[in-house]
């Protein structure tokens, strides 16, 4: 039983890496027949009615005191409200999925920056090592120097950066305040914020309307399923058993994963630059994660 336990948990982080992934290439899909907050908010309402089935029937342990369900309302709607926003933002806006993948993957950067002021945690040179080799690795994936960024616009950059603060910034406060709680439970208060904001996001800045065609609705059905429900209790469990800055560097496999989905789905072009980016970025992985710091 121990050896399938160790097993489920040694490829958690590959299977959240290859969901997660897929989110941006479901926005790509689910976009042009809705606007961001709109699809964001049916999204997460659908996501919200299918956790609340599953919480039921499996009964987990809720949390403890209004302090402790404000928390997780924070948490959510920085991670799920300010991340998404600003992904699906910026997507509609123009920018590439490929590369709002990218920028957002800068996140193991500032959480390994803010950990040692957040957590007291000592970052070793390996750690360093291979968060600056991450940033060249998602940068040959992308093609940093061939032009991509020339033509975005304000908008849509600004969207992205906000994303990248508001993963950050859940992350490290979901690890730092709500570690301790069950995954299903946790999930409840952070979506009941999280459709609140988009709810009103819709409402107030876009005209709601939608075109359910197949596409969209095959698009919402895999942002629930696979994203909402799957990758993000995959991230939860990640983030209440690992050290922050560990946690971060899988997200630097995401641009990768992306650049093959895009090359599988999209016929996205895949050329040398993006091959050697893929092999950086898993030694950066690895130089990251292969020893937990030491507490000051």
């Amino acid at each position: 039983m121990q050896h399938y336990k160790r097993l489920f948990q040694t490829t958690i982080p590959a299977l959240f890496v290859l969901l997660w992934s897929t989110g941006f290439i479901g926005a790509k899909f689910g976009l042009p027949y809705a606007e961001p907050y709109t699809l964001l908010f049916y999204r997460f309402l659908l996501t919200l009615l299918l956790l609340s089935g599953l919480i039921a029937y499996f009964r987990p342990a809720m949390p403890a005191g209004w302090r402790q369900k404000a928390h997780l309302m924070v948490s959510g709607s920085l991670i799920h409200g300010v991340y998404l926003g600003g992904v699906f933002t910026a997507i509609k806006s123009g920018m590439p999925a490929g590369l709002i993948a990218l920028l957002v993957g800068l996140q193991p950067l500032l959480t390994t920056l803010l950990a040692p002021f957040v957590f007291r945690q000592r970052i070793g040179i390996a750690q360093w090592s291979g968060v600056l080799l991450g940033l060249v690795g998602v940068g040959l994936i992308l093609g940093i120097g061939g032009g991509h960024i020339a033509h975005i616009s304000l908008k849509a950059l600004a969207a992205a950066v906000v994303a990248l603060i508001g993963i950050t910034a859940g992350a490290i406060y979901q690890k730092k305040f709500c570690a301790n709680n069950a995954l299903l439970s946790s999930a409840l208060y952070q979506y009941l914020s999280t459709v609140v904001i988009f709810g009103c996001g819709a409402f107030f800045f876009e005209t709601m309307r939608v075109q359910w065609t197949y596409p969209f609705v095959f698009s919402l059905l895999w942002l629930v399923l696979v994203l909402s429900i799957g990758a993000i209790l995959l991230l939860t469990y990640l983030i209440k058993h690992g050290e922050a800055h560990q946690v971060a560097s899988w997200f630097y496999l995401v641009p990768a994963a992306t650049a093959l989905e895009a090359f599988w789905i999209f016929d996205e072009a895949l050329g040398p630059g993006k091959i050697a980016g893929i092999a950086v970025v898993a030694l950066a992985v690895m130089l990251v994660t292969r020893e937990a710091p030491r507490k000051q």
